[in-house]
Parts: C-alpha cells; structure tokens; sequence
C-alpha cells in the first residue's frame, strides 16, 4: 500500500481488521477439501500407472535388442575395415563373434573377435527370460554381405532385427 505525502491513513481501533487491498483478494489459498481430493487423484494414479514404469524386464529386452543390433553392425564393420570373414554365432541367449585370421571367401572363423570396451566376443542376455530367436550362424563376407537375408526377434523388444542379404545392413523396420 503506497501513502502519499499529506494523506493521512485513519485511526485503527484496537481488534479491527485492516483493510484489504487488492492484491488480498486474489491470493487465496486452497481448501481443505480440495487439497485432500488432489491427493486422493494422485494416490490412485500412482497406484494405477506406477507398476508400468518401474518392471525392469521390458526396459532389459529392449536394451538387449540394441545390443544385439549394434553387435550385428560391428561384426558388419570389422569385416568390411579388416577385409575378412566375420563369422556371426546366435544362441538363445547370446550374440558372439568371430573373424577368419585370413583373406578369401574359403577362409574359416578361427579367433575370437573382441567387443569394444568388453574383454570377451559374446554378449549375452541379463536376464534368462530373454530369448533370441532363432537360433543361428551366419557370417559377412569381406564386403559386409550376407549370403541371405537374417531375421531375428528378442523376447519382450517391440521390433525385428534384420540384416539384409547383398547390403549387409542391420536394422530394426
């Protein structure tokens, strides 16, 4: 409240309320009754939708699926930079890589093609619900091809793997 020089501000008896500028009448708080119904919508939405965030094994599959993928596209790339055979093994559970020490089409995968930043050439699920299907071995050739097209699921992922044949692409459709 802002006083003027030569305004005088009147008397106050002693009790009386002052009285209420403008800024008072809008600054109201809530009421009990609508604090407690704001709660109560919280509370059964959390219960309701909480559940859905926090299960691990869909966010396991969906990370796993990546993994895959991205092991697919290395193994893709080493064959291509190291101009090789990089033989591609897929159990149930687990991707793992190997590379032919030699050049030619003839060649065999005899050692183990070690992943970025692991000590070992497979990687696997981390959970046993996890599931890779199916089950097989294929290898890219020194251009990155694939003699035919792959097609891979992981349990609990939304999406496909799948490495095309004359390309080598990796991808999800």
């Amino acid at each position: 409240m802002r006083l003027d020089i030569g305004k005088t501000v009147p008397d106050r008896q002693p009790g009386e309320y002052p009285p209420a500028s403008h800024l008072d009448e809008h600054q109201r708080g809530f009421t009990l009754v609508e604090l407690i119904t704001v709660l109560l919508i919280v509370g059964v939405l959390a219960v309701a939708v909480a559940p859905r965030f926090f299960t691990a094994g869909i966010f396991q599959s969906r990370g796993f699926a990546d993994q895959v993928q991205a092991t697919l596209r290395y193994a893709q790339k080493q064959a291509i930079a190291r101009h090789r055979n990089v033989c591609v093994t897929i159990s149930s559970n687990a991707v793992s890589l190997m590379i032919a020490n030699a050049n030619g089409a003839a060649s065999p995968c005899d050692t183990n093609l070690v992943l970025p930043g692991q000590s070992s050439n497979t990687i696997s699920a981390p959970s046993a619900s996890i599931a890779l299907a199916p089950a097989a071995s294929f290898n890219f050739d020194a251009l990155g091809s694939t003699p035919a097209q792959q097609t891979f699921t992981v349990s609990g992922a939304n999406n496909n793997i799948v490495v095309e044949a004359e390309t080598g692409y990796v991808h999800s459709p």
